[in-house]
């Protein structure tokens, strides 16, 4: 599966928006059936998801973000969504393994009903408190469907009671133990939605922490906000040059192990993350690493 940099929150009560959705340009597009539909609209909500599902042609890769593990709702979410649309679930606030492990049970049984191939439902989970951080990396070892950790820093902060948050200090501190347990099982790891979607260069500084930290994608709520997404997490011009100088030397001289280039020592570690690099580049092909699933 390749790295997807913009992951974009859909309402799912929102037939205009969900009908605009593909033509948008992001790499992924997430249809919300929790936090973002109001309990009264919900059954037609579950509707108005399965028909796009059902009417989806390429574009973004759909996932349907559904009910907790442990939540009434959960099944009926299910039933509404598995069908041959859809590339995966969001799952959230998941806190232990086996929440993940409930749901990969039933999907088992629900892609079986559909006539979706075993196992081709993927899923992503969403860490949203203190006690889904600690047990992030055992989550993240938790199922074979798993694809991604995403953060979720709003009811991150509201389990530690925090009246508002800012770059640096504990919010620093989660992202980065959430990336270093999604990189522990080879999963992508997402980071928090800006909830500003006027601010285009807050988004920018954000997004660069973010891929500074080790995020591969973002999580957005509109579309205005993709392709300031799409530019940061890009490799820069100077980057893709530096990259390209590394791989040259390395492959006129394999032999030598190690050597100079532009003043700094390069060995194979060096040489294999500028492979990295291009390949991530623009007309270089994108990376289909870290999701533990080769397509």
């Amino acid at each position: 599966m390749q790295t997807l940099r913009s992951w974009l929150f859909v309402p799912g009560h929102r037939q205009k928006m969900i009908d605009k959705s593909p033509g948008r340009g992001s790499d992924a597009l997430i249809y919300d059936l929790e936090d973002a539909v109001p309990p009264d609209e919900m059954d037609a909500a579950r509707m108005k998801v399965g028909a796009a599902l059902d009417a989806a042609e390429g574009g973004p890769q759909r996932f349907v973000r559904i009910h907790g593990a442990r939540h009434p709702a959960r099944g009926a979410d299910l039933q509404a969504v598995v069908r041959p649309g859809l590339r995966g679930l969001v799952l959230p606030k998941v806190e232990r393994p086996e929440d993940v492990a409930a749901v990969d049970r039933s999907l088992t049984k629900q892609e079986s009903e559909a006539g979706v191939p075993p196992g081709s439902v993927r899923l992503a989970a969403m860490i949203e408190s203190a006690a889904g951080l600690l047990q992030a990396p055992a989550i993240a070892a938790s199922s074979p469907r798993l694809v991604a950790l995403m953060f979720g820093a709003e009811d991150f902060a509201v389990d530690l009671g925090l009246f508002s948050f800012r770059e640096g200090g504990l919010m620093a501190y989660a992202r980065s133990a959430l990336v270093v347990a999604a990189a522990s099982a080879r999963l992508e790891a997402v980071d928090k939605v800006y909830l500003d979607f006027r601010d285009p260069d807050g988004l920018a500084r954000e997004t660069q922490a973010a891929r500074e930290l080790g995020f591969s994608g973002k999580t957005l709520i509109h579309p205005a906000q993709i392709e300031t997404v799409h530019r940061v997490f890009h490799p820069t011009d100077e980057e893709v040059e530096s990259a390209h100088r590394v791989v040259e030397a390395f492959e006129a001289a394999p032999e030598e192990g190690t050597m100079a280039v532009d003043g700094r020592m390069v060995d194979l570690p060096v040489v294999k993350r500028a492979q990295w690099i291009l390949r991530s580049a623009p007309g270089e092909g994108r990376p289909g690493g870290g999701t533990g699933d080769e397509e």
